[in-house]
């Protein structure tokens, strides 16, 4: 007589629970990442070894039976979602609205507009699951390393808590070298004591230029360390090449030229704010242009893999009616949301979702080959069409900003998400409702932690404190869109199309190059955003990444073991730390 297969548990309450408490604790690290330095981590991986040890250990106790591999998924599907929904505004277009307009909605709207503009990237991935997951094939990176991790952890499980184990103790490090720079001793920002002399058009008399000026510093940041060793060498390398590109030739050319006006002279002082409002019109320009052209060119490529679904089935990747009705009733809440949040025209309302869906789809593009969603590039160039269509609509021009760069991250986040289902023979249509979930907790816990850690946005962001570079770079695109693009400066309009030009050839070349030329070319959207972050943040990722490397080359079997968790841990560690000091903070004034 042959033996009964247990049944398959996926979709369980537990599964979603567990996700939920997992996005919960983890929303924050992001959103205190990305007021930081611009950027978020994508906490699949994580989520996955933390719910495997947890309910190993209640298993141990005779408290649960044991964690499955597809409950697995569903947890880290809920609590990436979650996690991913600074692309729903809190680190960019939400404070960047109250620096420039005074707007700030309180706690209850605010969960309401987060959670629509991610709500809407939902059906928007749904959509594009079958074409970019299964008649194509696209890598999306960060998709099969999350497969790869929940495979081996259920294949080894002893070797899944020895990984906990590393997390933990790295995220402990992280935690206490944040804690005594942030309370005992303010570590130092070391910079090479080197500069030049340099004529500015106009003026009388050179100046000095040190390195920190140009803000050419390292930063003893765990966390920017652990975010160079995920993204890897050829992302921290195009990091480091954009870094001396833009903040160590470009710049002091701009600076020469008068283009940008400087007004503190001193060598100690940080030039960020007054470069990157001329660095970013080259920067944006190179990223979404690249974008949009690999997008276009995937339609040149004949794809022979017709059926990737790895023991899934066809059946769920055909939607059918239930992807149409979701975009609908996204759609009317996103539309709705507009009118009586910001009391937005309906017309401009409308306008912003075919926006939505395109930038949606450049995201899904983008990161399925790099594994980095070009969120802040959507948004900006968003502003612009906007700012064509409506010049001198402000607050038009950051809420459909703030809708395209919402759908193209939560976007970006299911389709790896998928990815990953698609490897271990997941069911998609449970994927969907674990997004909604993971969302709908983001909204809420995110929403409720930014509140918190920035209560007074106009005097507290763009500071030493909090540099928020996203919220710099949106609000400069805000304000000088007002007035439509005849507005911008004429030599920023120049490099605007150098830099799409660039992002137009690196993307042809990277197509259609010859191999042994294509494995040594930067990747345009790292490229690309080291011209809107600090020289610094570019340096510590690419001291990161160098630092993976080497792990890789010479100590493999660890690496492929451990250095994805001790990343991670520093990532988590340092962050997590970041915002209850920063909360504690604020409480004691």
């Amino acid at each position: 007589m042959s033996q009964v297969a247990p049944p398959r548990r996926e979709l369980t309450s537990r599964a979603i629970l567990t996700g939920i408490t997992l996005g919960a604790i983890l929303t924050p690290c992001n959103i205190y990442s990305g007021l930081k330095i611009g950027w978020s981590f994508n906490m699949s991986i994580t989520s996955a070894l933390l719910s495997f040890a947890f309910w190993r250990l209640m298993h141990s106790a005779s408290l649960a039976k044991p964690w499955g591999l597809y409950e697995s998924n569903i947890n880290q599907t809920t609590a990436s979602s979650a996690a991913s929904i600074i692309s729903g505004g809190l680190v960019a277009p939400i404070p960047a609205l109250a620096l420039v307009s005074g707007i700030e909605l309180p706690w209850y709207q605010l969960i309401a507009w987060v959670f629509s503009v991610s709500f809407l990237g939902i059906w928007v991935a749904f959509l594009l699951l079958k074409p970019f997951l299964v008649s194509s094939s696209l890598p999306f990176p960060a998709g099969v390393a999350t497969a790869q991790v929940i495979t081996d952890i259920f294949a080894k499980g002893k070797e899944a808590i020895r990984r906990v184990y590393m997390l933990g103790g790295s995220a402990v490090i992280a935690s206490l070298i944040k804690a005594v720079d942030t309370y005992w001793y303010s570590l130092p920002r070391f910079s090479l004591p080197a500069g030049f002399a340099m004529n500015i058009a106009g003026a009388s008399k050179s100046i000095f230029v040190s390195l920190k000026n140009l803000t050419f510093f390292l930063d003893p940041s765990p966390l920017l360390v652990g975010f160079g060793a995920i993204i890897g060498l050829r992302i921290g390398t195009s990091l480091l090449i954009g870094a001396v590109l833009a903040w160590g030739i470009i710049a002091p050319f701009a600076i020469h030229m008068g283009w940008i006006p400087i007004e503190t002279l001193s060598a100690d002082t940080v030039w960020f704010a007054e470069v990157v409002e001329w660095l970013l019109w080259p920067g944006v320009a190179l990223m979404v242009f690249a974008s949009i052209t690999s997008f276009a060119l995937l339609f040149l490529k004949k794809e022979t893999q017709t059926d990737q679904t790895d023991g899934a089935g066809s059946e769920p990747y055909r939607a059918g009616k239930m992807v149409y009705i979701g975009l609908l009733i996204a759609s009317i809440l996103v539309v709705g949301a507009q009118i009586l949040l910001f009391d937005t025209a309906w017309w401009l309302a409308l306008v912003a979702l075919p926006m939505a869906f395109v930038f949606g789809v450049v995201a899904g593009r983008v990161v399925g080959e790099t594994g980095i969603p070009p969120i802040g590039a959507i948004g900006q160039i968003t502003q612009l069409n906007i700012g064509m269509i409506a010049p001198g609509k402000l607050v038009p021009n950051l809420t459909a900003a703030n809708v395209a760069g919402g759908t193209a991250g939560q976007c970006a986040d299911l389709l790896n998400d998928f990815k990953t289902g698609q490897i271990i023979g997941a069911n998609p249509l449970f994927q969907v409702a674990a997004q909604c979930f993971g969302v709908l907790t983001g909204a809420v816990v995110g929403s409720l932690v930014y509140l918190a850690l920035i209560p007074d946005p106009v005097n507290m962001l763009i500071s030493e404190e909090w540099p928020a570079p996203a919220v710099l770079t949106w609000k400069i695109v805000a304000e000088t869109l007002q007035q439509g693009l005849s507005s911008i400066p004429y030599h920023a309009q120049i490099a605007m199309a150098v830099g799409a030009v660039a992002g137009v050839a690196l993307a042809l070349t990277e197509r259609f190059g010859p191999r042994r030329v294509v494995k040594y070319l930067p990747a345009a959207p790292a490229l690309g955003l080291a011209f809107v972050i600090p020289a610094s943040i570019s340096v510590a990722m690419s001291f990161g990444a160098i630092i993976a490397f080497c792990l890789q080359k010479y100590v493999p079997a660890w690496s492929g073991r451990f250095l994805i968790a001790a990343a991670s841990g520093l990532v988590a560690g340092e962050s997590i730390t970041g915002v209850i000091s920063s909360i504690v903070s604020v409480a004691l004034g």
